[in-house]
């Protein structure tokens, strides 16, 4: 049955506007999966953590719009960066979710070398909050066995949908991550294969593989050098959870890694990302 040329425009309308800007499928995909762990996963989530986080995090981008006279647009990044918080950041005390939004996006005006951020905005609020108050923790995976193979499903998906030009350094970073603890778990201690498997059943790696490490606005710019950088983050992030036993160590590899990105930019040339730009429409970043 033929479908109605009604129904084809408006279909092929909202295919371009998805295809017109990477963040909108980054916001489509990040809030059906917010909002399934909220109603269906039954997620320990209060109110009061969802509004501070996107009023916080809105109001000091749009407060960097005016100010750094940057385009309106920039809005939906801090969207994206509140649906991550809010899926990665936990804490009890009020202020301390103000200080995690508010460094999320402020982080993009402040550490910046020739126009460029090198710290992803939601790990670096995460980390440097985390530092600060030692009030905040990483939520590693409240997501259950279902929620963690829905994600799963769902990330393969929008890896399909958006032929993500970053697929590159997540498989960089998983492979050198998994092949160094397949090596310690499977040859080194013997374990059991549940073990090493129990390792990347979890939501979070999953989230920050595919949607934090793969940011296409802090990373290095150089395909070659950013597969190099994306394989140390994940060898360092091997070490901090083999061997000093560091919770989400992922999360604090890149965090301590990401000011290498201006100095690899320098010796490495390679195009600059820009939002909006349509070559670059599959893209995505938390």
């Amino acid at each position: 049955m033929q479908k109605p040329p009604h129904f084809h425009n408006k279909w092929q309308a909202i295919t371009n506007f998805l295809n017109s800007d990477a963040r909108h499928y980054q916001l489509l995909f990040l809030s059906t999966f917010f909002l399934t762990g909220i109603l269906s996963l039954h997620w320990n989530l209060f109110p009061y953590q969802i509004l501070i986080t996107f009023s916080t995090a809105l109001t000091t981008q749009y407060l960097m719009v005016k100010l750094l006279k940057l385009p309106i647009s920039a809005l939906k990044s801090s969207a994206i960066s509140s649906f991550s918080l809010c899926l990665l950041f936990r804490s009890d005390t009020w202020w301390v979710i103000i200080i995690a939004a508010f460094l999320s996006i402020a982080s993009k005006g402040i550490f910046k070398i020739n126009g460029k951020h090198f710290f992803n905005p939601v790990n670096f609020g995460i980390c440097s909050t985390i530092l600060l108050t030692h009030q905040g923790w990483i939520s590693p995976g409240q997501w259950g066995s279902a929620g963690y193979w829905w994600f799963l499903i769902g990330t393969l998906g929008f890896i399909v949908i958006t032929s993500a030009h970053r697929i590159e350094t997540a498989i960089a970073f998983i492979a050198t991550y998994g092949v160094l603890f397949g090596y310690r778990i499977l040859v080194f201690q013997q374990w059991p294969t549940d073990f090493f498997f129990h390792q990347f059943t979890n939501g979070a790696l999953l989230l920050f593989t595919f949607f934090m490490i793969t940011d296409p606005a802090s990373t290095p710019s150089h395909k070659k050098a950013r597969i190099a950088w994306a394989m140390s983050v994940g060898a360092l992030a091997f070490y901090l959870q083999a061997y000093l036993w560091v919770t989400a160590a992922p999360i604090w590899a890149l965090f301590f890694l990401s000011p290498l990105t201006p100095l690899i930019d320098y010796f490495f040339k390679g195009e600059r990302f820009i939002w909006g730009k349509k070559a670059n429409v599959n893209t995505a970043t938390i």
